[in-house]
């Protein structure tokens, strides 16, 4: 029975890949002139309101510009639902969990194409420049639209970065923008992007980038004991946070014959300090990371006929890490690692009705990871994934559903002296993920929104997870996530009048974590660790967006956005770990705030600009024992920057001055890891 089935599956991919069609493929074009050859004027295209099955929230690049952000970490604070690891400073690792899912449950894509990590599927924020970014879109569940990769249906939720692609004015060949950074931390943050008209139909963009910093900064240290008094109270200045970073990032586009195509080339190279935590009055760490990463990327989107469409992806990626702990009291250590990765995809979309569309995406996927540690498995892992999709409407609603079946073998090079339990040469995982969504509009004149969805998704174990020498569990099942959700949303446009827009929107949802990947002590021996499947998260929460535009006489524009979050993100991993006094079942997870949230501000009059932006985190736990030596008090910053634009001739300049965390809050996100308190940036921009 079960062979049958997958020879029915396999058929039914082959009969949908197959674009057999009737008709004439150029029966669009009979009343052109085909002896004439018509040239079509660039089109820059901004915002447009659009309603979204999926609704995303987005960071356009003249909004990135505004808000006080270095990297895209720093950007994405301020949307709703979002967590944020930072372990401090410039060059402190910076990672996004959404609606407590977990990191790995996050799929981030640059350019269309998933930024991968089989090693621990963290994906580092903070290495990502915002000089080179369009935008910055956020989905929870999957983005609004069938015709994507089969990668992107296997995640809890999405983040995705597209870069500029360039556009010219009439007659004009080429584009330059430069910017300077400097300011606290030491920070010298030279980038420069040009941009090429090569052809009508080809151009090309080169972005570099080099980031130099010392990481100082000075912070003060303090805690009180469970009875109130005080253990320590000092100022002292974060040590060994420095960083030099070089990225340098090339990309041809081409739009020909009804071809719209991309290739891009990335290299970063860095070397970093890691501060580390700060404990038993240890308040310098000489723990040293070199990071290198290089990929090369292509996409082609084909309409092959103007009922079926085509679209390819494909990329190649080696990433190296090197990790030295010189520290030889704690534990020698001086450890490298080098990924490859392989990756391809094919989507198909047809067109069955003027409403109805369905879509089928292949995706397969090779990794592999080597690394001096002694008796490591050296793995390979070889990845299969079918998407196949569909979207409907009809009246005021609109629908969308999808099954991805997801096809996963691992190889283990070495085995022989493997500390492992099971120890044969390869294992396999096989997994299908339903979603569906459902958006309806009730009333026809109002551009007011009732959705829902409800997702399946899992996420395999990493490469350290399984195969950690002496800390790995090749026994390990893939966590499964699953989500519910219902929100609202009402946008109006106002024609007359100071008010622009007003958008109001909320969501409620349910998220559940089975077999959650954690680690926990071998036997009694607390300085041996094993990764096991015991976890269990619940989580229940809400997210709410509302945002109003202004516009004045005298040019004088005014918008406002705030976002706030409530979650209640419970561990329920083990019944019998009940103890009123260290218990962590039903304790909020750690680092999860019940309460947090943002408000930004964007005042501008003609050339002038003034953004304010405010940031809260509220109360949590650095333990899912919800005890008070685990309590973590809230924190919250005021940002504040100034900006003024020049003209003068072709060239246009800006400059703006920037003051972070302006009442000097002493925070921390990691327990351990002292943010930096008040500190400045000023910023350049150059553009012909």
């Amino acid at each position: 029975m079960k062979k049958s089935a997958k020879i029915c599956f396999i058929c039914v991919i082959c009969v949908l890949s197959l674009p057999h069609f009737q008709g004439s493929l150029y029966a669009q074009h009979n009343a052109l002139d085909t002896t004439k050859v018509y040239e079509i004027k660039e089109v820059a295209i901004t915002t447009t309101l659009h309603n979204e099955i999926i609704p995303s929230q987005k960071l356009s690049a003249e909004e990135l510009h505004r808000l006080s952000s270095h990297s895209v970490a720093d950007a994405i604070r301020y949307f709703s639902g979002i967590q944020i690891k930072d372990f401090g400073g410039i060059g402190g690792l910076k990672t996004v969990d959404i609606r407590s899912m977990g990191t790995n449950h996050v799929g981030v894509f640059y350019d269309g194409i998933q930024l991968g990590n089989a090693q621990n599927g963290q994906i580092d924020l903070g290495k990502f420049s915002l000089d080179n970014i369009e935008e910055i879109t956020l989905y929870n569940g999957q983005k609004s639209e069938i015709f994507q990769s089969a990668k992107d249906f296997g995640f809890s939720g999405n983040i995705y970065l597209k870069t500029k692609r360039p556009t010219f004015e009439k007659d004009k060949k080429f584009n330059v923008r430069a910017i300077f950074r400097t300011g606290s931390f030491g920070l010298a943050n030279p980038s420069m992007v040009w941009e090429q008209k090569i052809t009508k139909t080809l151009s090309s963009s080169i972005n570099a980038e080099y980031t130099y910093a010392t990481g100082k900064y000075r912070f003060r240290y303090r805690r009180v004991l469970p009875d109130g008094t005080t253990a320590y109270d000092t100022t002292a200045v974060r040590q060994n946070g420095d960083i030099q970073a070089v990225r340098v990032e090339g990309g041809l586009f081409g739009n020909a014959k009804k071809l719209l195509w991309n290739a891009k080339i990335y290299f970063y190279n860095s070397e970093r300090g890691i501060p580390g935590a700060i404990l038993n009055n240890v308040w310098k760490n000489a723990q040293r990371q070199w990071d290198r990463n290089f990929f090369t990327q292509a996409s082609i989107v084909a309409p092959i006929h103007p009922r079926y469409t085509l679209q390819a992806h494909f990329k190649y990626a080696n990433d190296y890490m090197r990790y030295l702990n010189p520290d030889t009291t704690l534990l020698y250590i001086d450890n490298n690692f080098t990924q490859q990765e392989i990756y391809s995809s094919l989507s198909q979309k047809v067109n069955i009705l003027k409403n109805w569309e369905i879509a089928l995406s292949t995706d397969f996927q090779w990794n592999s990871l080597q690394a001096n540690l002694k008796n490591f498995a050296q793995p390979d892992r070889y990845s299969t994934l079918v998407a196949l999709a569909t979207a409907y409407h009809f009246w005021r609603i609109k629908m969308q559903a999808s099954l991805l079946g997801t096809f996963i073998n691992d190889k283990r090079n070495q085995t022989g002296s493997m500390m492992l339990p099971e120890n044969i040469a390869s294992s396999s995982q096989k997994r299908f993920s339903p979603a569906v969504f459902i958006s309806y509009k009730p009333i026809k004149k109002e551009e007011f929104h009732i959705r829902t969805f409800y997702k399946r998704a899992f996420r395999m174990p990493t490469f350290n997870d399984l195969y950690y020498t002496d800390i790995g569990n090749i026994a390990l099942k893939p966590e499964l996530a699953t989500q519910y959700n219902v929100g609202l949303q009402y946008t109006k446009i106002f024609k007359k009048g100071i008010i622009e827009m007003l958008m109001l929107k909320t969501d409620l949802y349910y998220n559940e974590i089975k077999d959650k990947i954690i680690a926990v002590p071998k036997g009694s021996n607390q300085f041996r660790w094993m990764m096991m499947n015991i976890g269990l998260v619940k989580i229940k929460g809400v997210d709410a967006v509302a945002q109003l535009d202004w516009k004045f006489p005298y040019d004088i524009r005014l918008k406002t956005i705030f976002n706030y979050t409530f979650q209640k993100a419970q561990d329920f991993s083990d019944p019998k770990d009940n103890d009123p006094y260290s218990g962590t079942y039903g304790g909020q997870i750690a680092y999860i705030p019940w309460h947090n949230g943002s408000f930004t501000l964007n005042f501008s009059i003609k050339t002038y600009e003034l953004n304010y932006c405010f940031i809260y985190v509220g109360e949590r736990y650095h333990n899912s024992s919800n005890i008070r030596e685990n309590y973590e008090q809230p924190w919250y910053t005021h940002d504040i920057s100034l900006g003024k634009e020049f003209r003068f001739k072709k060239w246009n300049f800006k400059i703006s001055a920037e003051i972070n965390n302006i009442l000097n809050q002493q925070y921390e996100v990691v327990l351990n890891y002292p943010m930096p308190g008040t500190n400045f940036k000023i910023v350049l921009r150059f553009e012909i």
